[in-house]
């Protein structure tokens, strides 16, 4: 396969992927190795930054995908493209305490927050930005909770690597022991 070839052809399935794409998945249906796919992705995204395209690939959730350039956003946002809602603040403090304490119990989130999380919970679910990721060894085998990759790409993070580090007051008040 011809370079212009592999190039075209990964542009067009980042292009066309639902979710972000990764370099082993193109892999598989091209046949290259994922070392000579990010080569090629870097070499798109550089012609995009020289011909100051519109548009953009990102890394984030593991994989590559295509967005509008941020200092665009005024102009695309004048699409009227349905906007996903916003989180309040207790399901952002909720989502933040499993992100970082990942995976939890629905009674220790409630432990760390001093209120019940049934709603947040639910919510945080059906955005399918937290998901059920298995059962504690524990009396009653309560369900332990994890971030999804629709969270990274919510917010933007390629990993959980990439979440900020915490302050001493963060630290405590996610409940993060010995940091009272």
């Amino acid at each position: 396969m011809e370079y212009s070839e592999a190039k075209a052809i990964i542009e067009a399935l980042i292009f066309a992927s639902p979710s972000p794409i990764s370099p082993k998945r193109i892999g598989e249906i091209i046949s290259l190795d994922s070392r000579t796919i990010e080569s090629i992705v870097r070499d798109i995204q550089d012609k995009y930054k020289r011909e100051k395209s519109g548009i953009q690939i990102i890394f984030v959730a593991g994989g590559y995908e295509m967005t509008t350039r941020p200092e665009l956003a005024d102009y695309v946002s004048r699409l009227n493209i349905e906007v996903r809602q916003s989180l309040s603040r207790p399901a952002l403090e909720t989502l933040a305490i499993i992100a970082y304490r990942q995976p939890i119990t629905k009674p220790e989130l409630e432990s760390i927050r001093g209120v019940r999380v049934d709603s947040v919970l639910n919510t945080l679910m059906e955005r399918r930005l937290v998901r059920v990721s298995g059962r504690k060894k524990a009396p009653g085998r309560p369900a332990l909770y994890s971030t999804t990759s629709a969270f990274l790409r919510w917010f933007g993070l390629a990993s959980l690597d990439e979440l900020p580090p915490l302050s001493e007051d963060s630290d405590s008040l996610l409940g993060i022991p010995g940091s009272d």
